[in-house]
């Protein structure tokens, strides 16, 4: 690759293997993978650790302010300590949702994500990537699947790690995430008018990885 600078932005709903998807993309490309959702799990636990209602408060203000979230050789720090099990749990993925659509948190790890964005070659993803984090990314991708395939692969995930759950629980928890995804007042999930949709519904991870890197490569 060359030694240019670019941006890779992925979007999509929940379950759609985005994170998968961004890993293996930035392996093959040699630049680093920035875990956005990652890092509104990592507030949210925090604010369910500290009984923060998930709200706007000067408490969540002065929580922000002593915040620290960074990445290193893919695992998730929060406040210096490692956190890649803690921050996958359904109840911190209900709390990433709600603290998402707060605009102090969104404020800050907006921030925090545009200056990784410009210090180096980068691919994120997320609920608004293309649409507000990395408006100028130089590729864009809108990445789906339908809500039952989204829903069977995340019952398999947590299936795999130990966790018990039906899989219509997990599947209306996908249907609801999505409305609320979609529906929030601040920067909403939806696809970027220059971003490129990939149905990964009857796609393996090889596949839609070949895919993104063929296009970045091209290039």
């Amino acid at each position: 690759m060359s030694e240019r600078i670019f941006r890779i932005a992925i979007d999509g709903p929940s379950g759609a293997g985005k994170s998968t998807i961004a890993k293996a993309v930035a392996k093959r490309l040699g630049i680093d993978y920035i875990d956005t959702g990652a890092m509104y799990r990592a507030i949210g636990l925090k604010m369910l650790a500290k009984g923060l209602p998930m709200e706007e408060s000067p408490a969540l203000a002065e929580m922000l302010a002593r915040t620290e979230i960074d990445f290193d050789r893919g695992n998730v720090f929060l406040d210096g300590e490692i956190v890649n099990d803690r921050i996958r749990t359904q109840e911190v993925s209900k709390a990433a949702s709600d603290c998402s659509a707060l605009g102090m948190v969104r404020t800050k790890l907006v921030e925090l994500q545009r200056k990784m964005g410009q210090a180096k070659s980068v691919i994120m993803d997320g609920r608004d990537i293309g649409t507000n984090v990395l408006t100028d990314a130089e590729y864009k991708y809108f990445l789906t699947a339908t809500a039952e395939e989204r829903a069977r692969r995340r019952h398999r995930e947590l299936l795999d790690k130990g966790h018990e759950s039906s899989f219509k629980e997990v599947l209306e928890q996908i249907v609801q995430r999505d409305y609320n995804d979609s529906n929030r007042a601040l920067n909403p999930l939806r696809r970027a008018d220059d971003a490129e949709e990939i149905d990964s519904t009857d796609m393996t991870v090889d596949q839609v990885v070949d895919y993104i890197c063929g296009k970045v490569e091209l290039k």
